[in-house]
């Protein structure tokens, strides 16, 4: 029962029940939304569609989150998924072995390397330059797109690459490579900032970065860190999204992919202002987020009220787990004491 009324009071409390509410309305829609079933080796439904799906904005939300942590941000993620994307195909393209298992190796390697030094210029810009992470970031959103379009000479590059495109829609043991991938990754973050001091050391430095340099905290360094790791997600994120569909789009791909992942660290639980963050909550934010798109499809809803609609069930969310709601709905859920009646002298 504690466990239980601690959930309840836990800010992740609300998404998960507006995750539930998104699948229940979809099974009533739908009733084979649920049903899992394994063709030719490979498990498919609507679930595992959604695990797929969330697979590059999970990567780009657990990024997020930790520049976030650091009282950051990060608009930059969508122009490096480009990027990346437009790296890895151009390579693969311009190859004399598009198929080889070494040319897509290599590949993947040079936009993950890309990636990951990107991540660090926007980390250089905000920890030693002094930049506020807005201005930094935009700066690499901006040119992001410009550098994706010169990498792919201003067009759509197509490939033909068996070996690449298992990072978007492959499978291994019947599980989809991406959801693979994106797990693993989750987990190492997850056992990284919990089971080590570094999620102690980030969560200092978004709390009071000063306060954490004056107790011997490299804020620096550790804000160098989350953009590096921030960016390099979000490459690996280009990656799955190019394979998924064999082609890089400079304009399209990871287009407002920042603004979904704002929105699911939101979601989950963690503040703007930086201090205290959640992993879990996240997780929650990218499922509410895809379940939400995916039941937009389900439901009928035109594509020009796509928008409108999540964006109503996104307030509703973040109104439910505000501080002045969540205070107002715990004091109705308290039960009043009522003082004891003294006995009367004599009786």
């Amino acid at each position: 029962m504690t466990a239980w009324k601690t959930f309840v009071g836990s800010k992740i409390f609300w998404p998960v029940m507006a995750l539930l509410a998104l699948l229940v309305a979809n099974t009533i829609k739908t009733t084979h939304f649920v049903n899992i079933r394994v063709q030719d080796g490979h498990l498919f439904g609507a679930l595992i569609d959604i695990l797929r799906n969330s697979s590059p904005l999970l990567l780009v939300a657990v990024g997020m989150t930790l520049v976030i942590a650091t009282r950051g941000i990060d608009l930059s993620v969508g122009a490096v998924v480009a990027i990346a994307g437009a790296v890895a195909c151009s390579y693969i393209a311009s190859s004399a072995d598009p198929t080889g298992v070494v040319t897509v190796l290599t590949a993947v390697g040079i936009a993950a390397v890309l990636s990951l030094v990107l991540g660090a210029w926007n980390g250089f810009l905000v920890s030693v330059v002094g930049i506020q992470p807005i201005i930094a970031t935009l700066v690499l959103m901006t040119a992001g797109r410009g550098i994706a379009m010169l990498i792919t000479g201003g067009q759509i590059t197509t490939i033909n690459s068996p070996p690449y495109k298992i990072i978007g829609s492959g499978y291994w043991l019947a599980v989809p490579v991406a959801v693979l991938v994106a797990g693993g990754l989750f987990a190492i973050v997850a056992f990284v900032t919990r089971r080590t001091a570094l999620g102690m050391l980030i969560e200092s430095v978004g709390i009071n970065p000063q306060a954490s340099r004056l107790a011997g905290v490299q804020a620096r360094t550790i804000i160098w860190t989350v953009y590096a790791i921030a960016g390099l997600f979000a490459g690996i994120a280009g990656l799955m999204i190019s394979s998924n569909v064999m082609a890089a789009d400079a304009n399209n791909a990871g287009l407002f992919i920042e603004l979904d992942a704002i929105l699911a660290v939101v979601i989950g639980g963690t503040s703007l202002a930086g201090g205290k963050f959640s992993l879990a909550g996240t997780l929650v934010g990218v499922l509410v987020i895809q379940t939400l798109t995916l039941t937009v499809t389900i439901l009928g809803v035109p594509p020009a009220v796509t928008p409108l609609f999540k964006a109503v069930v996104v307030i509703a969310v973040c109104i439910m787990q505000s501080p002045v709601v969540r205070t107002r709905l715990a004091s109705r859920r308290r039960v009043p004491v009522v003082a004891p009646v003294p006995a009367k002298v004599g009786a």
